[in-house]
């Protein structure tokens, strides 16, 4: 494994991280804790060290199920969490002391720590990246040792863009992928500028991207993947990336055509982020050990080659620049 600079924070992390959506039991269907305890480790044998969860990802599931893994690490392991998304409404004026001190006590509790590694805004209402009080409760929590840095999770490149503007913003995560090429155009550079971390969210487009899903591919209904691809249930970009089905199946069939002999479309995927040196880090979700090793060897593949970085963003030219490029 290879480690990175993440931000200012003078933490070396792990290329490829561990994102423990999936395993909150939730929005992806059918999940064994068993299971999930055995990819963290996995991972974790492997040299991840950057976990990324969330309080409303099984009500706080996942949050448990990674406290347990990393007390018996042996081993630093950071751990980034949000805050935001339990509320309802979600709405701008959520954001406000009283229920984020109350979400962060929830998380210190169920991670069974004193202060929370990276605390992140969890893809909140665009408003509130133009309210600096917010920002100020955040300085407050860190001055009180509840939180060590805090970051954002953006929809949006311009919320990205927005949020480093305020000085102690660590790390922004944003989605990004061979589907979703805007970030690269408009914001990395920025994020080098300024030395905010960069973490990667669904890197394969909510699995599209491993190119083992088709025309006939059914998903459980509780998984979002099922309930949200026309933003039903929340941004329409988590899901797929906010790329229509069918056309994202034909762009994949091309994509295949880059894959090395001995590599699949997933590890494809994920190396062509790590091309990208803003990138601190690739959250690449796994719900198994199989899964989780799949997405760490990633890392350990040979560079790719200009030609093939040129047609990846030919083909996001031919099938989603106009229909993602404007939007996100």
């Amino acid at each position: 494994m290879n480690y990175r600079d993440f931000g200012r924070t003078g933490w070396k992390v792990s290329e490829m991280g561990f994102g423990a959506w999936a395993i909150g039991g939730d929005a992806w269907g059918q999940t064994d804790d068993t299971e999930a305890i055995a990819a963290l480790k996995k991972a974790i044998d492997l040299g991840v060290n950057f976990i990324d969860t969330a309080d409303v990802y099984g009500n706080g599931h996942s949050e448990e199920l990674i406290s347990q893994v990393r007390r018996e690490a042996g081993r630093e392991i950071y751990i980034a969490t949000k805050a935001g998304r339990g509320l309802n409404p979600h709405v701008a004026g959520g954001y406000n002391r009283e229920n984020l001190t109350g979400f962060i006590e929830s998380s210190l509790t169920n991670l069974n720590t004193e202060a929370i590694d990276l605390l992140q805004l969890h893809c909140p209402p665009s408003e509130v990246y133009d309210m600096p009080e917010v920002f100020g409760v955040l300085d407050d929590l860190v001055q009180q040792g509840k939180l060590r840095y805090y970051g954002v999770s953006v929809e949006r490149v311009d919320e990205a863009m927005k949020a480093i503007t305020y000085p102690n913003v660590q790390s922004v995560q944003i989605i990004f992928n061979m589907f979703r090429l805007k970030p690269a155009d408009e914001f990395l550079a920025a994020a080098r500028e300024r030395k905010v971390g960069v973490i990667v969210r669904v890197p394969l487009a909510s699995g599209l991207l491993t190119g083992k899903y088709g025309k006939d591919s059914k998903f459980a209904e509780t998984d979002h993947r099922n309930f949200n691809r026309h933003g039903e249930a929340f941004d329409q970009g988590e899901t797929f990336s906010g790329v229509d089905y069918e056309t994202g199946l034909a762009a994949v069939r091309e994509l295949e055509l880059l894959v090395r002999p001995g590599e699949t479309l997933a590890q494809l995927a994920l190396r062509w982020l790590l091309m990208f040196p803003e990138v601190s880090t690739v959250i690449a979700g796994a719900k198994n050990p199989r899964q989780a090793e799949a997405n760490t060897r990633a890392a350990e593949l040979p560079p790719l080659d200009p030609e093939t970085m040129q047609t990846v963003r030919a083909i996001y030219d031919k099938y989603l620049r106009n229909e993602i490029h404007p939007r996100w």
